[in-house]
């Protein structure tokens, strides 16, 4: 059977590398964005007219970048950061529920609701919580991801919450890219936070992975195996550019560029364990921040 996927913001950083990796792969793919086009359908339509023919797999990818340090950390934005991931998983639950034949629905969220502990390795099976913006917002993102009791027996829902993506095209690494290659860079804060974190080629082919095995179904944690701090995680990408790691970035002059709800993305994270993904089998092809550098900057 022809595999088709629906990708929920598809024209960015990880959608855009998303919809070449299943095109590769042999899916044909839509794409749900703010603007018509050519094998795209607008959000819009979505409502209006439900999802494509044929589409066998949805993929969400949709929210308002969090990190842009052009966009001050205002209500309105805040509200427009919230509403983006709330409504786009909620308009791709109504339309799976209401056309029936989609096999797997893939929503992408982050791993905030993980408490920082210095003692604790947190799995799937731990309990999350709403302790600060970020946490509450990916709380509230999965409940609108989840699928109604009467579509869970034919579509299968998996819920992948992602760390830091890392490729050159976009993310937390273009934003570093520039002063570390001037030999300026280095850790945010203290160095000392954990920094969970995933290669783009490896949550594409996770994705892919969730959409085809049967098996999988609820939570993933999207994160490399390699449970690094943020300093190390520098280390790494500045050793893999051949420059120095010297220039500390100190916590109110992120705290400043970002603001407090923002910044605690950057200063502080959890060690997380990617159990379900291991114990469904998936391999990856980058589990260590060396060699995920490497290939990164290996590209230019």
């Amino acid at each position: 059977m022809a595999r088709h996927a629906l990708i929920g913001g598809g024209t960015g950083f990880v959608g855009t590398r998303l919809a070449k990796h299943l095109a590769g792969q042999g899916y044909e793919v839509t794409i749900v964005s703010r603007m018509p086009g050519l094998k795209r359908i607008t959000w819009h339509q979505l409502e209006k007219d439900g999802l494509p023919q044929g589409v066998t797999s949805v993929v969400n990818l949709a929210g308002q970048n969090v990190l842009d340090p052009s966009r001050r950390w205002t209500a309105g934005f805040k509200q427009n950061v919230w509403n983006s991931r709330i409504n786009s998983a909620a308009s791709l639950v109504k339309a799976i529920e209401k056309a029936g034949g989609v096999e797997a629905f893939v929503n992408i969220s982050g791993v905030s609701h993980y408490p920082p502990n210095e003692n604790k390795v947190y799995t799937e099976n731990d309990e999350v919580k709403g302790f600060d913006f970020m946490s509450r917002l990916c709380l509230e993102w999965e409940k609108a991801a989840t699928l109604p009791d009467t579509v869970q027996n034919s579509t299968r829902g998996v819920k992948l919450r992602t760390g830091v993506v890392v490729g050159r095209e976009g993310g937390m690494i273009q934003s570093i890219w520039m002063p570390f290659n001037f030999g300026l860079g280095g850790p945010m804060g203290t160095g000392k936070q954990i920094l969970p974190w995933i290669h783009l080629e490896d949550l594409c082919r996770l994705i892919q992975h969730c959409l085809e095995s049967k098996e999988c179904k609820g939570v993933f944690n999207a994160v490399a195996p390699e449970i690094v701090t943020n300093g190390e995680f520098s280390k790494a990408f500045a050793s893999a550019l051949r420059r120095p790691c010297l220039f500390a970035v100190p916590e109110f002059v992120v705290d400043l560029m970002f603001g407090k709800d923002r910044s605690a993305l950057l200063l502080s994270g959890a060690k997380i364990e990617p159990k379900h993904a291991l114990d469904s089998g998936f391999e990856f092809k980058y589990p260590t921040a060396k060699l995920a550098c490497q290939e990164v900057v290996k590209k230019q």
